[in-house]
């Protein structure tokens, strides 16, 4: 509904679960590339991605997305959970403050700092995407609206667009290193292609505004419980 996508919500519940960060991302990695798939269709169908956009920063995140499926078999698990609360607690800032930190702020790419920016960034989405099993929305929208001008109207489909890709490369990177766990990983895709479908429609008619609100306010929660297991357990 909003372009970040739901593995920042089923990563940290698997790592609550147990399973290791390999296990974490590629498991989760499995839910986010079946949400990206149906939301795309979803999209596809109402014209509202930008093609030739998506293809260009797909492109920049691939190499990315590679890198981060084999650091996620080195990190160590209790970084992970550090590394990964910090994330939530930047994805919850930028959902509910996303104007504030947007409106008004426009950069040319033009410039070749912003140009620097904008395919470092990209990169690193790609991994932060496979290293985590989060996607990389929380960076591509921002990218695609304060640098590219695209509205929210726009960006969040083409996020979807560009997260189809550079998760699926994720995930086979994954599945070739071994990491996934089968069963979890397709109750969680089936779950997600089912909700992603949902989403799009209630996007009508839900108040984006709470949305951004009560997810912002789970994030930080999620984002304490991992500080909080890191220093109880290490």
């Amino acid at each position: 509904m909003i372009g970040v996508g739901g593995g920042i919500i089923i990563s940290p519940a698997l790592t609550f679960l147990g399973l290791t960060p390999p296990q974490v991302a590629s498991t989760s990695l499995f839910a986010v590339s079946s949400t990206s798939i149906s939301s795309t269709i979803a999209y596809a169908r109402s014209k509202k991605i930008q093609y030739m956009l998506g293809i260009k920063m797909a492109l920049l995140s691939i190499p990315g997305a590679i890198v981060g499926s084999y650091f996620s078999t080195y990190i160590d698990p209790g970084y992970f959970k550090i590394l990964l609360a910090i994330i939530l607690v930047v994805t919850g800032t930028y959902l509910m403050y996303r104007k504030s930190i947007i409106n008004g702020n426009s950069l040319s790419l033009e410039s070749i700092w912003v140009k620097i920016l904008f395919f470092s960034g990209t990169f690193v989405a790609g991994i932060i995407s496979s290293l985590f099993g989060i996607g990389g929305g929380v960076i591509f929208v921002p990218l695609m609206i304060v640098i590219v001008g695209l509205t929210m109207y726009l960006a969040a489909p083409t996020s979807q667009f560009v997260l189809m890709i550079t998760s699926l490369v994720g995930l086979t990177t994954h599945i070739i290193l071994g990491n996934p766990q089968y069963l979890p990983a397709v109750l969680l895709s089936i779950g997600a292609f089912a909700g992603a479908q949902i989403g799009s429609r209630l996007s009508t008619k839900l108040s984006e505004q709470k949305l951004r609100l009560i997810l912002g306010i789970t994030f930080f929660g999620i984002a304490l419980k991992l500080v909080l297991d890191f220093y109880q357990f290490g």
